[in-house]
């Protein structure tokens, strides 16, 4: 008979017993202790907590720990990350959870826009009403397919319709297990390592993973598991010892879900005793005596236009403030724009952040920038030959393309497409009738046109060429058609400069608002879309911030990862 179990779960998430039917399973299994950890939710507890307290006016005391599994992402791989003894009505957790939430639920209403475009309408509203203490996951989606007659098993539903790359599903940008950690860690809880051998990683690739999530504050690995071998368990004690985790266990229990897995005992042979309870609560007593205020040091990639400036390009009090704050504390600012590094630079001044970890990127990453100690530290421009292919098939179709040096833009002439540029950009112009014979393999061109559509043909005609010699076209906005080599992007910017930086220990943010922003989110360990960006951008964003540019919406989210 075992003692405890630290993961289980509920209705509220992908289990089948209610949180109070639950705590009556676990009495009468005779559990001294059982964890609460639905996946993304804390919906369950209280119902727990309740029942728990209803047992103990009757002398059978069983401690209900609350916590929460988190699904996250790395190395293209599912990393579930188990908190326990979260403050679960805490302000922060409770905002947290409802930054997920709203993620969660333009997910599911997009894939349900998705499956009713191909003949099996269903809403958002008859998934929540069918589901109504759940925390909706595609399990809840291919559920309701198969009660509708639209599929013949949750198989099906999968392999045909929301299985990953299948046409109603709906990509989304998961947390890292790093700020999982941080997340845990902020709201008072315990964060643990869950199955780590269900990851499926290379042995070096999982010693890398443990080693920076223990860098980054973990303090458990999952050792007694309902599916684990004994070779499995021996594997996992010595990275509990290597890194000094402490060791926690639980069935994973899910109920007819998983038929095979039963509280406390999974296939039958598994046993968690109290002392490793014990031990983690000792653990636990330790840590929080010296996590008052524990934070992840991070390095914010922020867009300027429409992000962190103003429509009047201007930057309010309050967020040079919070970026203020933000240095304070020990994190990196990075400004990254599709603007010359000169006009880029020109903003780092406002921000009065130097000495203060401040760097730059001009050109949507060709140009990476030490503001502080006014240096390059990586470049790249556009091959020559591809370089005068662009500029002549741009002229042919009638449309105005620029490019620049390290210092001026140069353009053909001051034309009006120039002057509209130059309302807000205020690095100087040269001008030469043959921009290609003035500059050798720039870091970026830019088409203007005040026709959307036009500057759209433009970027298909020009698709093959482009896919052929590795060059990236993007709008910055609907009239800026931006052209840069493949290998240079904001994506590609982050994930240089944190290997050029080197520090270990270091989450990644990056917020924007436009179609060229997007590798940078995506590369990024935490997402910000603003309110006022593109749905791509909020597609696969891990927050959204509740203002817009001109209210503060970045500064805003960014108190809250200070």
């Amino acid at each position: 008979m075992s003692d405890i179990d630290l993961h289980t779960h509920t209705t509220a998430s992908d289990g089948t017993f209610s949180p109070a039917e639950l705590i009556d399973y676990a009495v009468s299994k005779g559990l001294s202790s059982i964890a609460i950890t639905d996946h993304d939710t804390i919906a369950g507890i209280d119902e727990a907590m309740d029942r728990a307290s209803f047992y103990e006016k009757q002398g059978i005391n069983i401690e209900v720990i609350p916590g929460i599994e988190f699904s996250t992402s790395m190395y293209n791989k599912d990393i579930h990350i188990v908190g326990l003894f979260i403050d679960y009505k805490g302000d922060y957790f409770q905002g947290r959870l409802n930054h997920f939430a709203a993620s969660r639920t333009r997910r599911n209403i997009e894939m349900c826009r998705r499956l009713t475009e191909h003949g099996m309408p269903i809403t958002y509203e008859e998934l929540v009403a069918e589901f109504p203490l759940s925390s909706i996951s595609r399990a809840n989606v291919a559920a309701l397919l198969l009660k509708k007659g639209y599929v013949k098993s949750i198989k099906e539903a999968f392999e045909r319709f929301i299985g990953d790359h299948a046409p109603c599903y709906v990509p989304r940008k998961k947390l890292s297990p790093y700020r999982a950690i941080e997340i845990i860690r902020k709201a008072g809880g315990y964060p643990i390592f869950a199955h780590p051998m269900l990851t499926a990683l290379s042995q070096s690739t999982m010693e890398t993973l443990i080693s920076t999530m223990t860098a980054f504050g973990l303090r458990g690995i999952e050792g007694v598991y309902s599916t684990y071998s004994q070779s499995d368990e021996r594997q996992v004690r010595t990275w509990a010892a290597k890194y000094n985790l402490c060791i926690s266990g639980g069935s994973d229990f899910h109920g007819k879900i998983k038929p095979d897995i039963d509280l406390g005992t999974g296939r039958g042979n598994l046993y968690i005793c109290k002392d490793i309870l014990n031990k983690i609560k000792d653990d636990y007593a330790s840590m929080r005596s010296d996590d008052k205020s524990f934070s992840i040091k991070k390095i914010l990639f922020t867009d300027l236009d429409a992000t962190l400036l103003r429509s009047d390009k201007t930057i309010s009090n309050y967020t040079l403030k919070v970026l203020s704050d933000w240095v304070d504390a020990g994190h990196y600012v990075v400004l990254c724009s599709g603007r010359d590094l000169n006009s880029v630079n020109l903003v780092a001044k406002e921000l009065g952040l130097k000495e203060k970890n401040l760097y730059t990127i001009g050109y949507n990453g060709g140009h990476i920038y030490d503001y502080c100690n006014q240096k390059t530290l990586y470049k790249i421009g556009l091959p020559d030959e591809d370089f005068k292919c662009m500029v002549k098939a741009a002229r042919d179709n009638g449309l105005y393309i620029h490019t620049y040096s390290d210092t001026h833009i140069i353009a053909p002439s001051n034309t009006p497409e120039l002057q509209y540029y130059k309302r807000v950009i205020k690095t100087p112009a040269l001008y030469s009738e043959d921009i290609t014979a003035a500059i050798s393999q720039p870091c970026k061109c830019l088409i203007i046109d005040d026709d959307h559509n036009k500057l759209e043909k433009f970027a298909k005609e020009m698709a093959p060429y482009a896919k052929e010699h590795n060059i990236s076209m993007m709008f910055s906005n609907p009239k800026y058609l931006e052209v840069i080599p493949s290998v240079s992007g904001k994506g590609s910017a982050v994930k240089k400069l944190c290997e050029l930086l080197d520090i270990p220990g270091l989450m990644s943010v990056a917020a924007g608002d436009e179609e060229n922003d997007l590798s940078m989110l995506e590369a990024a360990d935490i997402a910000i879309a603003m309110s006022n960006g593109i749905d791509k951008l909020k597609r696969i964003a891990t927050t959204i911030s509740e203002d817009d540019a001109e209210n503060d919406g970045l500064a805003k989210t960014l108190v809250g990862l200070i």
